[in-house]
Parts: structure tokens; sequence; C-alpha cells
């Protein structure tokens, strides 16, 4: 029996968290009362008595109780910003590479990607690896999310009986260039230079749609369509990351299509002059609780799958 502490289980991540593994009976859940939830000694023995603790936490409270480890068998895995550009932590994208996946295997210190990063990694990162997009290339990406992203405070704001009639239009946030998931774009993509990243939070409870535009002369000479698409097909060919010939219905593509579900859907629409990437998911899935089960699946030696919903495509 694995010994699981979520720490943060009252935000909307380690609800989820919680949820999901409550049911599973090779998991024993350690819970603190309402009382002591924050105590820094409550914390720190719950977290050095589990097997995996999740730190479903705002960046500094992650930090400390990073700090608070003891046990070296405690294995922790992050799902704020804090730790996702650390050398010291695991990024948790398996299906990436046999690197990034053997190294979740045997890490003691995890981080869980970003929403919006996990779907802009999932495009970009491909492509610089085969050579076809250069690494000093100039990349934009533009993000639908739903508002289940934006936590417990955003998910009042939208399902209140008062809210604010600009709610219900979809509104673009993170003009200042400067979101918080960019760095771990950059990092992971081995892009040089910073992305212009526009997010754009809608009406509907979650799921993602993360596009990358190209005009195809910005790719390697001589690169098509049907060679970014072989890219995806021989890369992600498992049921969390799946490359798929269409995801629109009738020219749309809906953002919610996987809300609810767990796994990545990847594609590419255009011609021979001008394509568009797409990765689709939900922002609380592959996006967040999903990725962080799939993260303590792996390092638990378990199939990655193991408590998710999957969605076929």
């Amino acid at each position: 029996m694995t010994k699981v502490f979520i720490d943060g289980s009252a935000g909307t991540t380690g609800l989820r968290i919680f949820d999901r593994l409550s049911t599973r009976k090779d998991i024993e859940l350690i819970t603190l009362s309402d009382d002591v939830r924050k105590d820094p000694i409550a914390r720190k023995n719950a977290i050095n008595s589990a097997d995996i603790a999740f730190l479903c936490l705002p960046d500094a409270a992650a930090k400390e109780s990073v700090s608070l480890v003891e046990n070296d068998n405690t294995v922790i895995i992050d799902t704020s910003t804090a730790h996702r550009t650390n050398e010291d932590f695991a990024y948790g994208f398996a299906e990436l590479s046999e690197e990034f996946s053997e190294k979740l295997k045997t890490s003691k210190r995890i981080a869980v990607p970003g929403c919006h990063a996990s779907g802009f990694i999932a495009l970009v990162y491909p492509l610089v690896k085969a050579g076809v997009l250069s690494a000093d290339s100039f990349v934009s990406a533009f993000s639908v999310t739903g508002y289940s992203g934006g936590g417990k405070q955003m998910i009042a704001d939208y399902e209140g009986e008062d809210r604010a009639e600009a709610l219900s239009s979809p509104r673009q946030y993170g003009i200042a260039q400067c979101h918080k998931h960019l760095p771990e774009m950059v990092k992971y993509t081995g892009l040089n230079i910073t992305p212009v990243f526009s997010p754009v939070v809608a009406d509907f409870y979650s799921g993602m749609q993360v596009t990358v535009p190209f005009n195809i002369k910005e790719l390697k000479e001589g690169t098509t369509v049907e060679d970014i698409k072989n890219i995806y097909k021989e890369l992600y060919t498992t049921s969390m990351v799946k490359y798929v010939d269409s995801l629109d219905n009738g020219g749309f593509i809906a953002s919610n299509l996987l809300s609810g579900y767990d796994n990545m859907a990847v594609t590419v629409y255009g011609n021979d002059d001008r394509i568009i990437l797409v990765a689709l998911y939900d922002n609380l899935g592959k996006g967040a609780s999903g990725a962080a089960i799939e993260c303590m699946n792996i390092s638990l030696g378990l199939d990655p799958t193991e408590g998710l919903d999957i969605k076929e495509v």
C-alpha cells in the first residue's frame, strides 16, 4: 500500500487528485484536519510519512514544503511553478522522449508541467529536436482555456449569480508577455527566444486548446506538412498523448472536446504555405491533476494510465 499525502488538498488541483486517489485500493491517503492542515509541524510529519507527497500550493509554500523533507524515500510531486526549471527536478512529461521518461522513473523530485506549457512543449519540442525548426526561431502561440484553470476564485466569479457581464466573453490575459509558464516553455523546447504567447480564458469549465501557427517557410527548407505529421505520428503513439489526423467538426475545433479526460491529442492543419499545430486536452487533466497522477504511476512502476480517464479520439 502506497502512502500518499496531498499538501494543499483544499485547492482545485489538490481536490481533484484527492478525489481520484480516494477510490484506489492501492493508495492510503494521509490526511490532516482543517485546524492543522497549514501547521508546519503537522505538514512536515505527513510529508515524511508519505511515499508520495503531492504539493498543490502557491510557489513559496511549495518551496517551504520541499525544505521540510527529511525522508530520503519520499517522492515529491510539485504541481506549482516553483521547481519546473529546477535541474534537480524531473520534468513530468514522459511522452517527450525516453530520457524524460527514465528520469521520472528514478527521481525523488518531480515537477508537473504547467497547463499551457504542456501543449506548447508537446507541439514545439519535437520539431526543434528533429531539426526542422531552428532554436533561434521567433515562435508565437495562443491558448484557449476553461475558467477552472484560474482556481477557486475564478470558478466562483464565473459561476456566481451576480457575475460580471464581461465574463460571458473570451478574455485575453498575460498581456504583459510575462506569463509564468514562459520559462519552462523555453527551457523544454530548446528555443533560444521566448515566444509571444497569448492565453485566453473563456466561459466553459474545463478544456484547453493550444495552437502554434507557422508559415512553412519558417521551417527547414524542404519541410512539408506531411513531414510535420510524421514527426508527431512517430513520437506520440500512447493513449496519453497521441497524434490524430483530425480533431475538427465541420471545420471547428472545440476547446472542451477532452474536458473531463486525462489524455492529449495533437494534430496539424493547413496547406503548403501556412500550418497550425494544435494540442487539445483538459487543463485539469493532462494539464494538471491527470499529469500529476501519471507522474506518480510512473514513479511507482505502474501503468501510466492507472486510475486515469482516457477518451479515444
